[in-house]
């Protein structure tokens, strides 16, 4: 098994800086599962390794990624498959969503949570 920091204080400045900066879609979901509303607790803007995820219950080893429209270049996709590689060998399983998924259809984002969070 792999070793890793959570939540790096090298980093902490910056988590920080993208939690002020969050986007509409990350406001959103963050209002319907912070203070474990869905059951279990998030942290958003959350340090694994070298890595800041959205969302992450450490106690589920569940990470929530919201991607919004550079996720669709190439070498965004690329680095987010080899990011989300690494992320899964050190145990989380990883749910992406669209930020038009969250901001139309937030039932949809959050009934899709809660099975992962069952199934763990």
């Amino acid at each position: 098994m792999q070793t890793f920091l959570l939540n790096p204080s090298g980093l902490k400045i910056f988590r920080r800086s993208l939690r002020k900066k969050s986007t509409k879609a990350e406001r959103k979901l963050w209002a319907y599962i912070r203070n474990r509303k869905l059951g279990a607790k998030f942290n958003r803007q959350f340090g694994i390794g070298n890595f800041i995820v959205d969302f992450c219950s450490r106690q589920y080893k569940l990470i929530v990624e919201l991607d919004g429209c550079v996720h669709n270049l190439k070498e965004v996709a690329e680095y987010d498959f080899k990011r989300s590689q690494i992320l899964r060998s050190f145990g989380y399983k990883i749910l992406r969503f669209k930020n038009q998924e969250v901001l139309g259809n937030i039932d949809f984002v959050l009934e899709n949570i809660k099975k992962n969070l069952i199934l763990f």
